[in-house]
């Protein structure tokens, strides 16, 4: 398969809800290889698919410590998240440069379609579920930045467009 590239912030494609994909058929296993290629070359822990400027609702994720055990989701919905928070670095390579810590629920359990087209529902923990939630925001047209203060998030902005002038 092949890594593609990641569009770069502002593009409008990161900014729409992505469109369901309600089956799955080889077009979207090979999107999600392709996805898993990208993810691996940044290195990160999770892709979108509408980072690749693909405007469906696919994830991939792998915070596995050995790596190359990707959890694929198709159409993923949040079932239930814990009260208790995990903080974490974020980034994207849509935004390339620039990080900040946010809080997020420290367990998830999420349902979505899984490689096979069957529905599957798991439960998700501390950085794994950080990454689902991260990604899941991209298929809901938000950025991790959209989760800091106005302030903050101009911040983290400026300086992106900064280095990228550089």
């Amino acid at each position: 398969m092949t890594a593609r590239p990641c569009l770069r912030w502002p593009n409008p494609v990161l900014r729409r809800a992505a469109a369901p994909v309600g089956v799955i058929t080889d077009a979207i296993r090979r999107i999600w290889d392709d996805m898993i290629d990208t993810m691996e070359a940044m290195p990160g822990y999770g892709l979108a698919a509408p980072q690749i400027g693909i405007s469906l609702r696919l994830a991939v994720v792998d915070c596995s410590t050995a790596r190359g055990q990707p959890v694929r989701m198709a159409d993923p919905v949040l079932l239930d998240a814990s009260s208790d928070t995990f903080r974490q670095l974020e980034a994207s390579p849509n935004l390339p440069g620039v990080h900040a810590e946010l809080d997020r629920p420290a367990r998830v359990r999420v349902a979505f379609l899984n490689q096979e087209g069957v529905r599957e529902e798991r439960a998700f923990q501390d950085l794994w579920a950080t990454s689902v939630q991260h990604q899941m925001d991209h298929l809901e047209g938000k950025m991790f930045f959209d989760r800091l203060g106005p302030m903050k998030r101009r911040m983290l902005i400026a300086k992106a467009q900064k280095q990228a002038r550089a």
